[in-house]
């Protein structure tokens, strides 16, 4: 093999993470077969490094050691250092986030491992300061970089005996499972058991650090739904209530950051990411269809514009994230003095504005002010809100004079099928066509960058597109997009890139001998171990998300393949209920879409006012598992579907609500549609129970409808 040159190697790299470390005198590769190869032909362990372009720590932790010349010179010459955006390679980042915890450490970024030359992870933590430094109680870098190499030279046998041992654990975790039946009931158990560890106080999971779990969040909420049980409303309340006023909220800019560093919701780490806020932006429409708060349809409304207004690539997809640093400072962006704000705002209108945002002299992080609501969590008479409103918009606009924090232009495709299929329902709930176009645009912009026959590609920059196959993760995610996109236009495009995909998916990632999923496909060459779960990380499971796609596909196309397939992914991840069932809320959720799904047929031209009422009745409800249908006249279902056959009631549009095999009369009239529409207390709790006695008697289990009426 020929040796790789001595120098840094990612300066070809289109991720901007990657490219932000092209220019440090570490030798820094990208992932991929080659460095693994060199590594192996050296013998020398690797220095693995994987962050993000708007991780505040990565950056610290980059400044203070890769771009320190002797530490670099000690780097290169004991290590082959691999440097990874954890966005560009989720799978990769996966493999190690576990490993580290295998090795009884927190993981998170930077990830700092120590690995074989095989790939397999023998030491390391997360960020280490370059030097001893108090306070931060982690060792030094330098400490570390110098135990590491004696180890490797004096310990081999201790070193290789504990990557087997992590190697023994992965395949274990990832490839022992053996699929069986899932209860349907476990939905409910699971909600409740989440349920009971939200604060009561200040909502999301009690404790601190606190991260917008919203696929958590998502299954309290149809709890509630499905049973009319306040204590489930309650935590749902109580949590956006704090997150929507707390400081994770940017109140001058729309958005929210990516966690909260105390229980209140008041410090946040400053990144935006993408996902967070689709992820927020969808729920936030779902729960709004039911309360109605005006808090809520101002935060879609404000974090769609920052979403438009600065995460928009020039290719109409959407941008990864925002940093948390700006002028080499975390939240400088952000924060405020109370001069500042006085100097803004004036006698007049300053008083008012600290008394409500809770601006002090002293400030409320680090002598500084993070603006929250905490303290005024309801809304002010209208003329003080219009108060409010006019000193945000002058506070925003002396902020945009400030040095504003780097964007990651990288547009990843699942990242992206969050946004869109959020953008898509918040405009159809919201009667708000631009949304929807920016959905639509976004969505062919990532067909056409990252599209290749039926393949999908992972991310794109203004420099170019990844070398790699996006995961599972990103075929689920834009299929569900697709699918959405298809439910509120019926473009058939739609759903015909809903269908490819998926196919390609069953070629290429699907465990042959369990069901179910992997994350990568089995042309990747790069990765130890292929991965294949039901637990949520950051961003929901993909076997959860594909369970509801291919439900989806059931009901719309009445093929058989998709409800096996969906049967078999559930199946396929029930056994890691025993041990992480509180991870595992998105694979609940989708498993409600399969027993539950609310089907309404409307039949009708889709230019007529009389069919647009009927179709806004049912965008007036609250219902996490609908799936609409709107069909024009004299065209037919497929004949499995329990509304195959129906037509229009006296020739005026007509919408049919089902549920199993069965479906409502005829209902013309939107009032008596929405009225229908409402959620019976327990009605489908009794429903997935009889679902149970089928699977439990041996009869195959199979997607319904609930019967909503």
């Amino acid at each position: 093999m020929t040796a790789l040159p001595a120098r840094n190697l990612l300066a070809d790299e289109t991720s901007p993470y990657l490219l932000m470390h092209k220019d440090n005198p570490v030798h820094w590769r990208p992932w991929g077969e080659a460095a693994l190869a060199e590594a192996k032909a050296s013998g020398k362990p690797i220095l693995y490094s994987a962050g993000y372009a708007a991780c505040h720590w990565c950056h610290r932790m980059a400044h203070e050691s890769f771009e320190d010349p002797a530490t670099a010179d000690y780097l290169n010459e004991h290590f082959v250092c691999i440097k990874v955006d954890r966005e560009e390679r989720p799978d990769i980042d996966l493999i190690y986030q576990t490993s580290i915890q295998t090795l009884g450490m927190t993981g998170g970024w930077p990830l700092t491992l120590f690995l074989t030359p095989d790939g397999e992870a023998f030491g390391g933590g997360t960020y280490f300061p370059l030097v001893e430094t108090e306070g931060v109680g982690r060792p030094p870098f330098k400490q570390v970089l110098s135990d590491v190499v004696t180890a490797w030279n004096d310990k081999r046998s201790e070193i290789d005996d504990t990557a087997g041992k992590v190697r023994e654990t992965l395949v274990r975790i990832w490839g022992s499972d053996q699929p069986k039946p899932m209860n349907p009931a476990l939905v409910d158990v699971i909600a409740r058991r989440l349920c009971q560890r939200m604060d009561l106080f200040y909502g999301g999971i009690e404790g601190a650090p606190k991260f917008p779990q919203t696929p958590v969040f998502n299954l309290v909420w149809r709890a509630y739904m499905r049973s009319a049980l306040q204590p489930y409303g309650n935590a749902v309340g109580v949590t956006f209530d704090n997150m929507c006023q707390g400081g994770i909220y940017d109140h001058l800019g729309g958005g929210f950051s990516r966690y909260s560093t105390d229980e209140r919701w008041l410090v946040p780490h400053f990144e935006k990411m993408l996902y967070d806020n689709a992820q927020l932006i969808e729920l936030m429409t779902l729960i709004w269809q039911h309360s109605r708060a005006p808090l809520l349809a101002a935060r879609v409304d404000e974090s769609i514009d920052w979403v438009l207004r600065e995460m928009v690539t020039h290719d109409g997809a959407f941008a990864a994230s925002l940093d948390a640093d700006s002028e080499g400072e975390e939240g400088r962006f952000y924060t405020w003095s109370e001069a500042e704000i006085d100097q803004v705002l004036g006698p007049n209108d300053a008083p008012m504005f600290k008394q409500v945002y809770g601006v002090t002299p002293q400030g409320n992080w680090e002598g500084k002010n993070i603006l929250h609501r905490l303290m005024a969590i309801n809304f002010l008479r209208p003329d003080q809100e219009a108060i409010l409103t006019r000193c945000r918009r002058m506070l925003q606009m002396a902020r945009a004079k400030r040095v504003a924090p780097r964007r990651d232009d990288k547009a990843l495709a699942d990242w992206n099928g969050m946004m869109i299929a959020a953008l898509a329902e918040a405009g159809a709930v919201f009667k708000k066509p631009e949304w929807h176009f920016a959905a639509a645009r976004a969505f062919w912009a990532i067909d056409e960058k990252l599209g290749e026959g039926v393949k999908l590609y992972h991310a794109f920059t203004a420099t170019g597109r990844s070398r790699n196959e996006t995961t599972a993760e990103g075929y689920a995610q834009m299929a569900r997009a697709a699918l959405i996109l298809f439910e509120l236009s019926m473009d058939e495009r739609y759903l015909e890139k809903a269908k490819v995909w998926t196919e390609h998916v069953e070629a290429k990632f699907r465990d042959a001998e369990r069901g179910g999923y992997y994350l990568t496909s089995s042309d990747a060459g790069d990765v130890s171990v292929r991965i294949k779960t039901g637990a949520d990380g950051a961003t929901p499971n993909y076997n959860g998300v594909l369970i509801e796609v291919l439900a989806r596909l059931t009901f719309l196309t009445g093929e058989q393949k998709y409800r096996e397939r969906s049967n078999a992914a559930i199946s396929s991840v029930a056994a890691e209920l025993d041990r992480n069932a509180i991870m595992m809320a998105t694979v609940m959720n989708g498993l409600e879409f399969v027993v539950t799904a609310v089907q309404v047929v409307i039949i009708g031209d889709e230019r007529a006012a009389e069919t647009q009422a009927l179709m806004r009745a049912v965008m007036e409800r609250s219902l996490p598992c609908r799936l609409m249908t709107l069909i024009k006249p004299g065209q037919k279902l497929h004949k499995g579907h329990p509304a195959y056959g129906k037509g229009m009631e006296g020739g005026r549009p007509t919408a049919y609500v089902c549920s199993a095999e069965s479906c409502s009369a005829p209902v013309t009239d939107p009032q008596a549609l929405f009225n229908g529409l409402q959620a019976e207390p327990f009605h489908r709790i009794q429903q997935m129970q009889q679902a149970q006695l089928q699977a439990q008697q041996g009869q195959p289990q199979r997607p319904t409808a609930a019967n909503n009426r």
